[in-house]
């Protein structure tokens, strides 16, 4: 997960890697896309490379590369705990089913109105 996230921590790398979603493109195409040399971009697709997130392949005398987004998804679910504490979806759970109760309750007639559930 760390030689990931070192390959993705690089902007001309992530840059590379939304270049690849979806699409398969030689060295020379993904570095006419950019303003640094050929080289760079050259160390750049081996770092990519050597994380795992993209593959070459030679087809004649060309090498293209693809993503591979498998190991992003292991650094995905870790970041993902981070996004809402935990025990917080249960308890924000509970909120929403109490706002609607409330508002089917407000809407009523008051003399159909009836006596509230203790749920918690």
């Amino acid at each position: 997960m760390d030689e990931v996230a070192a390959a993705i921590a690089d902007p001309v790398r992530r840059e590379i890697l939304e270049m690849l979603h979806g699409a398969r493109l030689t060295a020379g195409e993904i570095a006419e896309r950019f303003e640094i040399s050929r080289p760079a971009v050259s160390r750049h697709l081996r770092v990519l490379r050597e994380s795992g997130l993209v593959r070459d392949e030679p087809i004649g005398r060309q090498r293209f590369y693809a993503l591979n987004a498998e190991p992003l998804a292991e650094l995905a679910g870790w970041i993902a705990r981070f996004e809402r504490p935990a025990g917080w979806a249960q308890r924000l759970d509970a909120l929403e089913t109490e706002i609607y109760r409330t508002r089917r309750e407000r809407r009523q007639p008051p003399g159909e109105r009836t006596t509230r559930e203790n749920t918690a």
